[in-house]
C-alpha cells in the first residue's frame, strides 16, 4: 500500500469513526493543528472545527460510511482521491465527492480541498 493510499484510508477512517473520543484523537493525530478544509458546504480551520464538521455529517447520515471512490493519485506532497458515502449495509452512494489534500513532510494533511460530484436532491 503506497504512502498515499495510507493517508486516504487514515482519512476517511477519521469520516468512519463513531466515537467521539476517539474521532477527536484521530483528527489531531492525522491534521496539523492549523489544517484547513474546504468544500462547497464549508470553510474551515483547525481540530475542533474539523471535527464539528464531521460529527454534523455523520449526524445527519446515521448508519453511513465513507469508502474509497477510485483510485488514489499523489505525488510530492499532494494527493488527489474519490470517496463515496454510503449505506452502512450497502446499497446506492447517497453522496460522491472528490478531495485533493496537501501534507506536510510528517504525513499529517495540512489542507483539504474538497469537490461534491453526487449529492441528494433537496425539496
Amino acid at each position: 500500500m503506497s504512502t498515499h493510499t495510507d493517508l486516504v484510508d487514515r482519512y476517511l477512517a477519521v469520516w468512519n469513526e463513531p466515537d467521539a473520543e476517539r474521532r477527536a484523537t484521530a483528527v489531531a493525530a492525522l491534521f496539523t493543528t492549523d489544517a484547513s478544509y474546504t468544500d462547497p458546504l464549508a470553510a474551515i480551520r483547525g481540530h475542533e472545527e474539523i471535527v464539528a464538521t464531521v460529527t454534523g455529517v455523520r449526524d445527519a447520515f446515521p448508519e453511513h460510511e465513507f469508502r474509497r471512490h477510485g483510485d488514489v493519485d499523489g505525488h510530492h506532497d499532494v494527493v488527489r482521491f474519490g470517496w463515496a458515502l454510503v449505506p452502512a449495509e450497502g446499497g446506492e452512494a447517497v453522496v460522491i465527492g472528490f478531495d485533493v489534500a496537501v501534507h506536510d513532510s510528517d504525513g499529517r494533511i495540512r489542507a483539504v480541498h474538497g469537490f461534491l460530484d453526487k449529492v441528494p436532491a433537496t425539496t
